[in-house]
């Protein structure tokens, strides 16, 4: 049974992580820690955490369950950090954008004899700003939380409990679970994910350079300008790594992204302008 949890970053993620728990029963312990001690401050006064860690290794120690809740390149160094400190009873997981690195990282350091249970997660939840501040108990509700096992493997039984328990938690917010192979899992991000944030990021830049603060330009917009611009306020530090560990896939769609754009300037004044309108129509309807 789960008594305690740790959680290691307690930005939006791991920060809403800790009031949905809450709010959706979890009666147990929630050590939070964070570099940033401002944001830590914040998730405690929020009800995120129930207390804070000054030293996160000996916070881990102590609980059934950590939650490692950063960008990709820190939850693979936690994880190296944590793998000679955690128990075989203990499992680990955490919310990484990608999951190719993070399983190899578990391959290296977890599930085999004596060592600590890891179970890769990713909730398909967030916002355009990071920060404590910005969660949301409610933030998972009818999202769905990615998990992308490794390779089989038969965990200590404490372990095994506290994942399934864990799995059952996360249903509880209102999240649909789905099994999926990590490197599967990358590929599809960069296309649902990653290639829309970097097309925004290019749009608002673009309409930077251009237009930099034009009031006529922001007064005539709209909607439609707001939702395709509404990514671009997304930080940098939250998606340099998602472009540092899952270069290849990215790199695949941003080049048929440009493609696709040469496809409409070519066709502007042709029927296959057309014939893109109903493609993507029929995307739409299909996913409706």
């Amino acid at each position: 049974m789960i008594e305690r949890i740790s959680i290691v970053g307690t930005g939006l993620l791991g920060a809403s992580t800790g009031l949905a728990l809450r709010a959706h029963g979890f009666a147990g312990e929630i050590v939070g820690w964070d570099r940033d001690a401002a944001a830590l401050e914040t998730a405690l006064r929020m009800g995120a955490v129930t207390s804070v860690a000054q030293e996160p290794l000996s916070a881990a120690k102590g609980a059934d369950l950590i939650l490692l809740a950063g960008p990709v390149l820190a939850i693979v160094d936690w994880m190296g950090r944590l793998a000679d400190v955690l128990s075989p009873h203990q499992l680990l997981t955490d919310v990484g954008s990608t999951k190719q690195q993070i399983v190899e990282a578990a391959g290296q350091h977890y599930n085999r004899l004596g060592r600590a249970a890891f179970l890769p997660g990713h909730p398909m939840a967030g916002k355009e700003v990071s920060g404590a501040e910005y969660a949301d108990a409610e933030l998972f509700r009818g999202a769905v939380w990615l998990f992308t096992p490794t390779a089989p493997f038969a965990p200590e039984p404490r372990a095994a409990a506290a994942a399934s328990e864990f799995r059952a938690l996360v249903e509880g917010f209102g999240c649909r679970t789905l099994e999926m192979d990590a490197g599967r899992h990358d590929e599809l991000l960069a296309w649902v994910s990653h290639l829309p944030q970097f097309l925004a990021t290019a749009l608002s830049a673009l309409l930077e350079d251009e237009f930099g603060g034009d009031p006529e330009l922001r007064a005539i917009g709209g909607r439609a300008l707001r939702e395709m611009t509404r990514l671009g306020s997304s930080p940098y530090s939250m998606w340099r790594d998602v472009a540092l560990s899952n270069p290849a896939h990215v790199e695949r769609a941003l080049n048929a992204l440009e493609q696709r754009l040469a496809h409409l300037r070519e066709n502007l004044r042709t029927p296959g302008l057309r014939e893109e309108f109903e493609r993507a129509n029929r995307f739409r309807l299909g996913s409706s």
